[in-house]
Parts: C-alpha cells; sequence; structure tokens
C-alpha cells in the first residue's frame, strides 16, 4: 500500500532533497528513505507538498492528465475586481501558454494562518487582499504569473490543498504520514 507523507512546506525551502546553496531542502525536515515529491512548489510558496515511496501514486498525483485539483491561497497586491476574477475564471494568457479556467474568488485572510518568515514587504500606501485560485494545471509560477498577467501580482502564496489532502492541522515545518489506498478520493480534512 504506498504510504503517502503531508509536508507544510515552508517559505524558502527547496522542494528537492539535495541540498542547494543558501536553501534549506526537504532533506531538512524528512529523513525517510525512498519518498519523492509528487510535483513541485517553488522556493518562494509555501504550503503542502506530497510526497509518496510509490512512483505509479506519484504519477497519479502529478501528472497533468489526472487533472488534479490544487488549491491556492494569493496575497495579492491590491484587492482584484470582478474583472480581474472573470479574466482568472476564463483562463489567462501568457507568453507561452494559455492557462486552463480556475476558479477564483476573494477571502478574507486564511484562518491561523501562520507568519511567513521573512515577512513580505509591506508599503504603506498598497493594499493587499486575499484570493483563492484552484487550478488544474500546474506549470512554473503560475499562479504567480496568472495573478500578474491581470495585474494583481502575488506577494505570498500558500497551497493549502491538492486533490482531496490538505494541510488543516500540519504546522509549518511539519508532516503526516498517511497509508492510502490507489485512490485520490481519501479525503484526510
Amino acid at each position: 500500500m504506498p504510504r503517502l507523507i503531508l509536508f507544510n512546506k515552508p517559505h524558502g525551502v527547496i522542494c528537492q532533497f539535495t541540498p542547494e546553496a543558501g536553501h534549506r531542502s526537504l532533506k531538512d525536515f524528512i529523513s525517510l528513505p525512498n519518498f519523492y515529491p509528487a510535483g513541485r512548489l517553488d522556493t518562494d510558496s509555501e504550503g503542502l507538498v506530497l510526497l509518496t515511496d510509490d512512483g505509479a501514486f506519484q504519477n497519479k498525483i502529478s501528472h497533468p492528465r489526472f487533472k488534479l485539483p490544487k488549491t491556492y491561497w494569493a496575497q495579492v497586491e491590491g484587492v482584484p475586481d470582478s474583472v480581474a476574477l472573470t479574466k482568472l475564471r476564463q483562463g489567462v494568457k501568457l507568453k507561452d501558454f494559455r492557462t486552463r479556467p480556475a476558479q477564483s474568488r476573494l477571502i478574507e485572510e486564511p484562518a491561523n494562518l501562520w507568519p511567513r518568515m521573512p515577512p513580505i514587504r509591506y508599503r504603506k500606501n498598497v493594499s493587499t487582499s486575499w484570493i483563492e485560485l484552484i487550478i488544474t494545471e500546474g506549470k512554473n509560477r503560475q499562479v504567480r504569473r496568472m495573478t500578474a498577467a491581470v495585474l494583481f501580482p502575488t506577494l505570498r502564496l500558500i497551497r493549502c490543498v491538492v486533490g482531496a489532502y490538505s494541510i488543516s492541522g500540519i504546522e509549518p515545518g511539519e508532516w503526516r504520514m498517511l497509508d492510502v489506498s490507489n485512490e485520490l478520493t481519501r479525503s484526510t480534512h
């Protein structure tokens, strides 16, 4: 039976076990052998990273053909209006591709949100807000590129859910192990 680790990746941690100068890696948090990330999360993003010891299960989690939904909380510069949110919902034209339609909505700052280290840079004259985006693809820096394309740059990005798996109850730098069937419908909330 595949085992799955739900890891709440802190800001600044690279999503690999091999260390790189100036960055902590997964190895600094997870010392179990034969686990590999199912997908990536940028170094400057936070939140849910799934790791498994089963290659077929890893493929089911990360391969684009399975269109597993990924939910992000993005703190953006400014307050997106209905035009920007509609553009995100319809798919955004980026330099190298057009994104699939996303679910997008304004939200309050997520409850029980941990402080980011280092904190984002605050500017006295620029307001910020939070949006929730649900996408079914995961190209390089996609959410950041999407919010920038609709003129609301991302300041802080947290992936909170992948498929049925959530970071709920897992503090930054901590992880939880699950024994799972090969189904992605099992919920951990």
